[in-house]
C-alpha cells in the first residue's frame, strides 16, 4: 500500500452541514466527503484489492467506491484531516491478515479440578433434601 499515491487518488468534496449553527452554517461548507475508487487505484497491489473487496464490501457504493464523510469540526482542514485518518485507519484495518487460531483442549488437571467441583456441588446439594427415616 503507498500511502502517498493512494493520497493523490483521493477525490474530496465540501458540503454544507446539517445541524444548528445560524448563519455561519448557512454560508460555509465545512462537512467533507471523501471518495476513494478502489477499482482503479494505483497505489494498491492485485492481491490487496482483493482482500479489500472482501473485506470492505458493506462499505462500498454500487459504483465500488469507498465513500466517507465527515463533519465533526467547524473547520474544513480539520473534517478532511480527520477523514484522511479514518479511511486509511479502515485500510490498515482490512488488510491486515489476522492470525489463525489453533485448536487447544483443555490439561490433565484442568478437566480433573472441574470434575471435582462438580461432585462437590452435587454432594452439596443433595445433603440438602429431607433426612430419610
Amino acid at each position: 500500500m503507498d500511502k502517498e499515491v493512494i493520497l493523490r487518488e483521493l477525490q474530496f468534496k465540501a458540503i454544507r452541514s446539517s445541524g444548528p449553527g445560524g448563519q455561519h452554517a448557512n454560508k460555509v461548507s465545512s462537512k467533507v466527503e471523501l471518495t476513494f475508487d478502489l477499482a482503479t487505484s494505483e497505489g494498491l497491489s492485485v492481491p490487496e484489492k482483493e482482500r479489500l473487496l472482501k473485506r470492505l464490501d458493506t462499505k462500498l457504493n454500487k459504483d465500488g467506491n469507498i465513500l466517507l464523510q465527515c463533519d465533526e469540526s467547524r473547520s474544513q482542514h480539520k473534517n478532511k484531516d480527520l477523514v484522511i485518518q479514518r479511511f486509511f485507519g479502515i485500510l490498515e484495518a482490512a488488510l491486515t491478515v489476522r492470525k489463525k487460531r489453533k485448536a487447544s483442549k483443555p490439561s490433565k488437571s484442568a478437566i480433573e479440578k472441574r470434575l471435582k467441583s462438580k461432585k462437590i456441588a452435587s454432594l452439596k446439594k443433595a445433603n440438602r433434601g429431607k433426612p430419610e427415616l
